[in-house]
Formats: C-alpha cells, sequence, structure tokens
C-alpha cells in the first residue's frame, strides 16, 4: 500500500512540474480534484464544481499538502482567480501549517471579503496591514497576486497593487497578530461561516529564489 501511495505521489510531482510554463508558474489545483489539498475540521466545505474549487459551509481550512517545493514556500509569487458572493468571507494563508481545527496560527492572512460584515476587504493583511476599500463585485471574477521576497510582502487585484508591507525586525507591542511572523511554510484557503460562499480557481505558484 506504502508503495502504491508513493508512486502516486511521484506521478501527481511530475505531472505538476511538467506543467510549468516558460515563465515558472506552477499549478497547484488540478482543476478536477482536490489532490494536493487536505482540509481539517469541515471536509464538506470544500469541493470541486466545473474547474473551481467551491467554498461554502461550516468554518475549515484547505491546506496545501501537495509535492510542489514539498508544500513549503518561502519567496513566492502566488496567483489566484477568485469570486465572491454576498455577504461572504474567506482568506489565502501563506507561511502556515497544518492545524487540525480553529483559525492558522501560524503565517499571515491575505483577505478576501467584498461585502461581508467585516470591514476589512479583499488584499489586505489581515489584522497587519488592512484595506477597508472595496475592490470589485461580488459575482465577478477578479485575480489576486500575492509576492512574498525576504520581508517583503505585495499583494495586487487585478493587477493594483493594494498592499505594499515590509515586516519590521521586531513585531508591534500590543499588535492582535504580533506573532505572526514571515519565516516558511504552506498556503491555505478559509472556509469562515457557513453563510460565505466563495469560488477559486486557477491556483498557481512561482517559486522564488531565497
Amino acid at each position: 500500500m506504502k508503495k502504491i501511495a508513493s508512486l502516486g505521489f511521484a506521478l501527481l510531482s511530475a505531472t505538476l512540474l511538467a506543467a510549468e510554463d516558460k515563465e515558472g508558474w506552477i499549478p497547484l489545483f488540478d482543476g478536477k480534484s482536490l489532490d494536493g489539498w487536505k482540509a481539517n475540521e469541515n471536509p464538506g466545505t470544500f469541493k470541486v464544481e466545473d474547474g473551481k474549487i467551491v467554498v461554502f459551509g461550516p468554518r475549515a481550512h484547505l491546506f496545501y499538502v501537495g509535492p510542489v517545493q514539498k508544500h513549503t514556500f518561502k519567496n513566492f509569487e502566488l496567483k489566484l482567480e477568485i469570486m465572491t458572493f454576498p455577504k461572504a468571507n474567506s482568506g489565502v494563508y501563506f507561511h502556515t501549517e497544518w492545524l487540525d481545527m480553529g483559525f492558522p496560527r501560524k503565517g499571515y492572512e491575505v483577505q478576501v471579503n467584498t461585502s461581508h460584515g467585516d470591514p476589512k476587504r479583499t488584499a489586505g493583511l489581515y489584522g497587519v496591514k488592512d484595506n477597508y476599500d472595496a475592490l470589485v463585485k461580488d459575482e465577478e471574477w477578479f485575480t489576486m497576486h500575492i509576492v512574498v521576497q525576504g520581508k517583503h510582502v505585495t499583494t495586487k487585484v487585478n493587477g493594483k497593487t493594494i498592499v505594499d508591507f515590509t515586516e519590521p525586525d521586531a513585531p508591534e507591542t500590543g499588535r492582535r497578530n504580533s506573532a505572526r511572523r514571515i519565516s516558511s511554510g504552506t498556503f491555505a484557503l478559509q472556509g469562515h461561516d457557513p453563510g460565505s460562499k466563495i469560488y477559486y480557481k486557477n491556483i498557481q505558484v512561482k517559486p522564488l529564489p531565497d
């Protein structure tokens, strides 16, 4: 059984690396299944329909556990196409790690929210460098681009820079997320609550040199 599993992992790795384009982008989602991804407390919150990941259900987080970079990223570019629905909240974590339940404690969250009651909107670094402006409309696809190089984080929506942040050498005292630090780790998609519906597709990464 272990040999079969190892063979499957190797085939998945070879397939993904073969899909790397000339600019170095590698897909993390095959558009057909959640291979390479693992959900924690409520797996039913995530499913694949028509080439996209549908996030809709009780709180849960979907972690990338696949073969690209052995799911450990330090410097990278990440692109995702996203569609939000009215009053929906979600997020994309980076430099995080598997957690059985609850909101990830490690890494940063890039907010995904157009019209939810939380005023912190899409592409802000949640609780660190927030954005309060709605950038797009619900039920329309947009591209979110996250770049991490050293201590520098940039987020963009449809090519427009929203956050340009350099992490200080020491965390700000008293800040709610002062434990969140640039390090390395994987990505996670957030299922925030049962009323939040979000679509994700065309998730791809470009590893960058140290």
